[in-house]
């Protein structure tokens, strides 16, 4: 039964990994560049959150909802203030790299001023049971990690497919010159797609909130776990990304079963080299192309 329950908390905290590295995946799939200040959206969110419910006083759907449009609208304008203009001058992704890790620390710092280093909770002092699931327990916050991000990865793996939006997005990301070409609105485009990522990891910021402590650094770990997830999954797709997240938070939790958590960043950094050498396109992506 110990067993089962480390397979639990993987699928927990691989839920996690999947729904940020969905969003990191659908940003990097327009703009060809890791959009590392896609952790300061999620600490802006997680903090956010915070405020509302244990300074304000806002019920917690209400702080959410607030929480997730003010993330949102920051992934909007990190997009429109920082990486737009760069594009414009026709900036490599290596310097829009560099600009995102910029943006990165200033936020982490901005939170820290205001909030300090310290831990903060917004969860409730009493203590939870759980549900018992074949033998292993299981927190509501945690049942509700895994409902949400499947239910998040369904929608958007669906709208990607089936809507105008999603189609215009996997034209620009199959062939930016050739999108501008037949009239597409690029620019747009990837301004909308940086919302919907942002959106994204403004979720799982509120889902972390809810099962874990806040510091400054909260995004750190989960934003490099979503790129290792993204990776091995396939970079840039949805299902690949979902997968890999999954298989990754499985795969470190039983690695602390079966060996301790001591070596889990180096099992996890392991896995991640052993895909780059034998299959870099990961899970499903394909050799030279990554589909969402």
């Amino acid at each position: 039964m110990e067993g089962i329950q480390f397979l639990i908390n993987g699928l927990i905290a691989g839920s996690i990994y999947a729904l940020v590295a969905i969003g990191f995946a659908l940003i990097y799939r327009v703009t060809k560049f890791f959009h590392f200040a896609h952790g300061a959206v999620l600490t802006i969110a997680a903090y956010s959150t915070y405020f509302f419910t244990a300074i304000l006083k806002f019920p917690l759907l209400g702080a959410a909802i607030i929480s997730v449009v003010i993330a949102t609208f920051s992934g909007g304008m990190i997009d429109l203030l920082v990486y737009r203009p760069m594009r414009a001058r026709k900036a490599s992704s290596l310097v829009l790299l560099l600009a995102s890790l910029g943006v990165f620390i200033v936020v982490q710092n901005f939170i820290s001023l205001f909030f300090g280093d310290d831990p903060l909770s917004i969860r409730g002092g009493g203590i939870e049971i759980g549900v018992n699931i074949v033998g292993a327990r299981i927190m509501i916050a945690q049942l509700r990690i895994v409902v949400a991000s499947a239910i998040l990865s369904a929608i958007t793996a669906y709208a990607l497919q089936a809507t105008r939006f999603g189609k215009t997005l996997r034209a620009v990301a199959n062939d930016r010159e050739l999108a501008l070409i037949s009239g597409i609105d690029t620019e747009r485009v990837i301004f909308y797609t940086f919302l919907l990522g942002s959106a994204l990891a403004a979720c799982a910021a509120i889902l972390i909130a809810l099962d874990s402590a806040l510091t400054p650094l909260v995004s750190i770990n989960i934003l490099f776990m979503a790129i290792v997830a993204m990776i091995i999954g396939g970079a840039g797709s949805i299902i690949g990304s979902l997968a890999g997240g999954i298989f990754l938070g499985v795969v470190q939790n039983l690695t602390v079963w079966v060996i301790g958590s001591q070596w889990q960043i180096t099992i996890t950094f392991t896995i991640l080299l052993l895909f780059l050498l034998f299959r870099p396109y990961g899970f499903l992506g394909r050799p030279k192309e990554a589909r969402v």
